[in-house]
């Protein structure tokens, strides 16, 4: 399992997600998650507000990659896993409180197991492995 740096955990809160996933035919799915954020050093946590096809092939296969960029600082990375959707318990709990006065109650609360990180950043580390 890979583990969050400092600097990903910023960009994360600071950034706009997507997140990829694809279906039982291999047709890729690719979305913004506005509510993307971290759950600890090896997962992510997000609100599944729509419903659609990414609760669809996670439910199906279970396998997800989210991206994070700041374009001006020239900086991502993409997180690879396994997410799974929950609802009903504690993280469906936590999903409908952080949603609380400022988004629809959530359909689920989707949490990834970081398995991997890429860079994204231009040069010769670009879509290699981070080694941090």
């Amino acid at each position: 399992m890979a583990k969050l740096n400092q600097a990903m955990k910023d960009m994360i809160l600071g950034e706009l997600s997507y997140i990829s996933t694809v279906d039982s035919e291999g047709n890729p799915d690719v979305g913004p998650k506005i509510s993307m954020r971290v759950l600890d050093d090896e997962h992510l946590i997000y609100n599944e507000m729509t419903g659609g096809q990414t609760q669809a092939n996670i439910n199906d296969n279970g396998k997800a990659i989210v991206a994070v960029a700041n374009a001006k600082a020239l900086k991502g990375f993409r997180f690879g896993g396994t997410a799974k959707l929950y609802t009903d318990g504690p993280y469906y709990d936590q999903a409908k409180e952080w949603a609380e006065g400022k988004f629809p109650v959530p359909k689920g609360a989707g949490v990834i197991t970081i398995e991997k990180i890429w860079t994204l950043d231009p040069g010769p580390k670009a879509g290699k492995l981070f080694e941090g």
